[in-house]
């Protein structure tokens, strides 16, 4: 008897070492001597670690492979971002807890909280399509804003200047290196902007399927339209008239393929295109890297020029 209740007390203290191992952050993490950033989401991540650079030590709450839409914050996220000098996050109402987060951080914090989104102009609904049925079934999302701003380039200049003045705000001593870094930055995403504008350039007015409603910024600002099986939200569930409308839009408009993304299941794609006889593709909303890809160094930038590639094989 005592043997086994000294087996379960042990197991029982694995079972709390893990979950503190599974925590997303944590005050050991941080470094001293550096801006100590939190961040929501993978893009953000990305463009302030490029901006900070030596000077910066920066944080993702959310893990590898994890759906952002579907994270919510624990109480250790509170602690971490308390300790913080920096916390950035997208806005645009992606992240819908955000100001109760907010308003439930320690009152002796010094963190600076900034939007990264701030100044983009947002899209409210999408109403791209003349056929009825389709602007019917699939606008369920008509009064929300789409906070996916990071999908286009331009809309990554200015999330990147917005990254740039915050680190400034709070670390004034390295602006100059901030500013340099973010040039370099800058005019990589200047690049990436001409490559789309130059790709998609003869597919101007085309359609794109896609599973989840995350490329209106990308289709605004390339002149492409976007049609989603499952709205803003990468988990809601469409009705049977969805998928069917959609499969009959498909196969009047000779479209060749449906769009997934890789965090999400792409069991509706496939379904539609089995139903509309069409291929399936990935087109990469870059909420996050799967493990597979952060082992592989994979980045924002990588994973960009491969969508257009998927989408100038798609549109053909």
């Amino acid at each position: 008897m005592k043997k086994s209740r000294i087996v379960y007390v042990l197991l029982f203290m694995m079972l709390l070492m893990i979950g503190s191992g599974c925590s997303s952050t944590g005050k050991s993490q941080f470094v001293a001597g550096k801006v100590n950033v939190v961040t929501t989401l993978y893009p953000i991540t990305y463009f302030a670690d490029q901006i900070g650079g030596q000077y910066a030590n920066v944080i993702n709450l959310v893990a590898a492979g994890v759906e952002p839409h579907d994270w919510t914050p624990k109480s250790q996220d509170l602690t971490a971002v308390s300790n913080a000098q920096l916390f950035l996050y997208n806005g645009a109402g992606l992240e819908g807890w955000v100001d109760q987060f907010l308003n439930g951080l320690d009152s002796s914090s010094s963190v600076v909280a900034v939007e990264v989104s701030h100044g983009i102009e947002l899209i409210h609904g999408e109403t791209e399509h003349d056929e009825q049925d389709v602007e019917d079934d699939h606008n369920h999302s008509d009064h929300d804003v789409d906070p996916h701003t990071w999908v286009s380039p331009r809309s990554a200049l200015m999330m990147a200047s917005n990254i740039r003045d915050a680190l400034i705000s709070v670390d004034e001593a390295h602006e100059a290196q901030f500013v340099a870094n973010y040039e370099q930055l800058a005019a990589k995403l200047t690049q990436l902007d001409a490559q789309y504008t130059e790709g998609l350039a003869p597919y101007q007015g085309k359609d794109i399927v896609v599973s989840h409603q995350s490329f209106g910024y990308l289709c605004r600002d390339y002149g492409l339209h976007q049609i989603s099986i499952m709205g803003l939200s990468p988990d809601a569930e469409p009705r049977a008239q969805d998928l069917l409308s959609i499969a009959d839009y498909v196969k009047k408009h000779g479209i060749t393929t449906i769009f997934f993304e890789e965090l999400v299941t792409d069991r509706l794609a496939s379904t539609l295109a089995n139903e509309a006889k069409v291929g399936t593709m990935v087109l990469n909303p870059l909420e996050g890297l799967t493990p597979e890809q952060q082992k592989a160094g994979e980045n924002y930038f990588t994973l960009m020029e491969r969508n257009l590639q998927n989408l100038q094989k798609a549109l053909q």
